[in-house]
């Protein structure tokens, strides 16, 4: 992937975050209910609901509320089921963009994001038409100054794939989707702290937009993230500020 504004692309991406933080309540309560279906209520052999209530304590969800909705997704109360999708499509200058949602009426969900891409520029693609353009890897994205030498030696010790130096000085730890946990702990336990910390799919390739196409990108990007249905959304768009 090329990296001259990889940095730039994860802060501003942090920022939009940060704006629309009471959404993340939902989908953190989507993911935890999820994850709690298919792999049992116990943190301790679940790593993906683990990793929920990670995003969950991030977000500032309270405990309760997390407790709450694991019981419901394991049976001991009542709740709504939720089903997860990935739809595929085509947005600005042919960028790929991969989007997963949760939703308790797959419809409404096709819907809604065909009219998304639709109305903004975009094309809904079929299955399989871009994922083949990204990786489901572990991601571990750290700050321009970071020690190079050192966190490249204490993450491949830890068992990651692969450290990505980029041209603005930002660094890159990637890991099997499995082994993500355990290298995030090792690197953390050396002093190594991650700014960005997530199991995503990574796009193996990058199309730059500027000017005009970038902000129609944006614009295109920004619409899907804020249906209500939508888990996370992931592109090969390199998009100037």
């Amino acid at each position: 992937m090329a990296g001259h504004s990889k940095w730039a692309n994860i802060q501003h991406r942090k920022g939009r975050q940060d704006e629309k933080r009471g959404k993340a309540w939902t989908r953190v309560i989507r993911e935890i209910m999820v994850a709690a279906r298919q792999g049992g209520g116990d943190p301790s052999a679940n790593p993906r609901l683990r990793l929920a209530i990670e995003k969950a304590k991030a977000v500032n969800l309270p405990a309760d509320t997390v407790k709450r909705n694991i019981d419901k997704a394991t049976g001991n109360l009542e709740g709504v089921n939720y089903e997860e999708i990935r739809y595929e499509g085509y947005g600005i200058g042919g960028a790929a963009i991969i989007v997963d949602c949760m939703t308790d009426n797959r419809v409404r969900t096709v819907a809604e994001v065909r009219h998304a891409f639709s109305k903004h520029g975009g094309n809904l693609g079929t299955e399989g038409s871009v994922a083949f353009q990204f990786k489901h890897c572990g991601q571990l994205v750290f700050a321009p100054g970071t020690p190079e030498d050192a966190l490249m030696e204490a993450a491949l010790e830890a068992g990651a794939d692969d450290v990505v130096t980029h041209d603005d000085g930002s660094l890159e730890v990637l890991t099997p989707p499995a082994d993500f946990e355990a290298v995030k702990t090792a690197l953390e336990a050396k002093g190594l702290k991650p700014e960005m910390a997530e199991v995503t799919m990574r796009a193996e390739n990058s199309i730059q937009l500027a000017g005009e196409d970038a902000q129609r990108m944006q614009k295109l990007l920004d619409v899907i993230e804020d249906l209500d249905d939508v888990q996370a959304v992931f592109h090969n768009a390199e998009i100037a500020e």
